[in-house]
């Protein structure tokens, strides 16, 4: 079983703030990455691999994660900056066999849309409230009952939970 949580970067300053990709967090949503990890710790959900969009908001938002997660690999990839849900499965797809439990933090709407192909069964309180909206330093956990990364297929995945600032 593979285990895949996507993350999706916490509350960020206003767009009139300069360039899109230079856009840091608020301090709620530096607050509110932080929470939303230590819930992912206190549930033994610990990625072995972390994939982060190189804008400054995600890279925040994995600054204030990850000190709740040990021994965790760090990979900044550009193609999750504006990526689609096509590029994202590409990513995974292409990861070796090495990581069991991997960690996108990401942006909407690619995340939000990646999350509803990746959605086959699990929790429907859950899947309902994700399929309404993938909030600030939402994340949400699927398992996939495959061995290898390159298997994952939409439609698949197993939802575990949504964790959202507003029930934390």
């Amino acid at each position: 079983m593979l285990r895949l949580v996507l993350f999706r970067h916490g509350q960020a300053v206003p767009h009139d703030q300069g360039p899109d990709i230079n856009r840091s967090l608020t301090v709620t949503g530096q607050r509110e990455s932080g929470a939303t990890a230590q819930a992912l710790a206190d549930n033994g959900i610990l990625p072995d691999l972390v994939l982060v969009s190189p804008a400054t908001r995600t890279r925040e938002t994995w600054e204030s994660a990850k000190s709740f997660f040990r021994d965790t690999e760090t990979r900044f990839e550009r193609d999750l900056y504006l990526a689609t849900p096509d590029v994202i499965l590409s990513l995974l797809q292409a990861l070796e066999s090495g990581p069991k439990t991997v960690m996108i933090v990401g942006h909407n709407p690619a995340l939000h849309d990646f999350a509803l192909e990746c959605y086959g069964f699990g929790d429907r309180y859950a899947f309902a409230r994700l399929r309404d909206e993938f909030p600030t330093a939402g994340c949400a956990v699927f398992d996939f009952d495959v061995v290898s990364w390159p298997e994952l297929a939409a439609h698949k995945g197993r939802l575990d939970r949504f964790l959202i600032p507003q029930m934390m």
